[in-house]
């Protein structure tokens, strides 16, 4: 009779910790959509759980076909100079304008920039890291909003360099 008890309650527990298993990769997976990841691992005690995003992409939106009016100018498309140069992130972090949410931001669309200044913030672990321009110009285009994530390599000002 305990022998059949016993086994009972091995079943029930191991259902219970498949039960468990399942929720937290529920969990875990809508994590990853909503904070846009592609991959989480977690492991406590002898359970690993690691979801991975399908490296499939989402299908792209329908296009609609717009008629083209003759008398009508062309749009122009923005057009990155080939001239201008990139300041990229040299971390994974979020990007601040500003030093802090009321101070001014350390530079503007049109700003001219000395190599060696202050562009932005990006705060990586609670460290707050200075980004600086690379080169002397005028910052052209900043290509990131305050307070976004940011990734490593990605392009945060276009600066035309000047002689």
């Amino acid at each position: 009779m305990s022998r059949a008890r016993r086994s009972t309650r091995a079943s029930h527990d191991a259902a219970s910790s498949d039960e468990r298993t399942l929720e937290l990769t529920r969990r875990l997976a809508s994590l990853l959509a909503e904070l846009g990841l592609s991959e989480v691992e977690v492991e406590s005690g002898d359970v690993r759980v690691r979801v991975h995003r399908g490296s499939s992409a989402p299908a792209p939106p329908p296009t609609v076909a717009i008629p083209v009016v003759a008398d009508e100018r062309p749009l122009v498309a923005d057009a990155i100079s080939p001239a201008l140069v990139t300041v990229e992130a040299p971390m994974v972090g979020t990007f601040y304008r500003a030093s802090s949410p009321t101070a001014d931001p350390y530079v503007q669309e049109g700003d001219v920039v000395k190599e060696g200044q202050v562009l932005c913030i990006i705060e990586a672990m609670k460290l707050m890291n200075e980004i600086e321009s690379k080169i002397a110009g005028r910052v052209s285009r900043i290509l990131v909003e305050n307070g976004h994530a940011v990734e490593y390599g990605q392009p945060l000002f276009l600066v035309d360099p000047q002689p």
